[in-house]
């Protein structure tokens, strides 16, 4: 139940911060700024030295299911290569597993310890061979080469696919994606770049409020 719990979250929620920062401890703080302005679903990519004190950090205070709302919240990892990184990312605390590509051997080993695996692909038959390797969501990657209408025509032979646009999402178009059938989206640069450039992570929490703002009215 766990997992299919996180997914659904991840639905409801429908905006997921793709952190990536100078250090862990930074992104330790947009994390948590993004998760005050409202954001409750935090990616942490490998491509942050010692992500994984990162993600050890912020499970040890957030989860999915904490009874306390400023706390409850869902952290995965982005940017897994291999099923070796998803499996220490697991072991560090991390509720659900993002890759830029399609890797069916990260994807068995997921679905082994029925951790939510969200997949990179570009093309139907990307999808279709996700689907096929029983992934629930995948990650459209990089959103910004296609548009809002690739949803609708991924969503022509696949209406069951369920799709999370990444790259190229901002508050403008946001509501276009959603509206366009996307499961959730995926937020990167543009929510922390200023906060990085200036020092001013409070920044974040002030971007982030716009986007759940932008989502809530879309589904509406």
């Amino acid at each position: 139940m766990k997992k299919m719990g996180i997914i659904q979250r991840i639905h409801e929620e429908g905006v997921v911060a793709v952190l990536r920062g100078e250090n862990w401890q930074q992104v330790v703080r947009l994390s948590e700024e993004a998760i005050a302005g409202g954001i409750k679903v935090i990616e942490i990519t490998m491509t942050v030295p010692h992500a994984l004190k990162a993600i050890e950090e912020l499970t040890s205070r957030y989860s999915w299911n904490h009874p306390d709302s400023a706390y409850n919240a869902i952290i995965g990892v982005g940017t897994v290569l291999d099923p070796e990184t998803a499996r220490q990312a697991m072991l560090s605390g991390a509720e659900f597993v993002v890759g830029p590509s399609l890797n069916p051997d990260t994807i068995k080993l997921c679905n082994r310890y029925r951790v939510p695996i969200m997949p990179g692909v570009m093309t139907i038959h990307d999808i279709q061979s996700a689907l096929d390797l029983g992934v629930d969501v995948v990650k459209l990657f990089p959103g910004s080469q296609f548009g809002p209408g690739m949803i609708k025509d991924i969503k022509g032979p696949l209406p069951h696919a369920n799709v999370m646009p990444t790259g190229g999402v901002n508050v403008e178009n946001l509501g276009d994606w959603i509206k366009a059938g996307a499961f959730a989206v995926g937020i990167g640069s543009d929510l922390t770049k200023e906060a990085i450039e200036t020092g001013n992570y409070t920044l974040v929490r002030a971007k982030a409020d716009q986007y759940v703002k932008a989502f809530k009215q879309a589904r509406q």
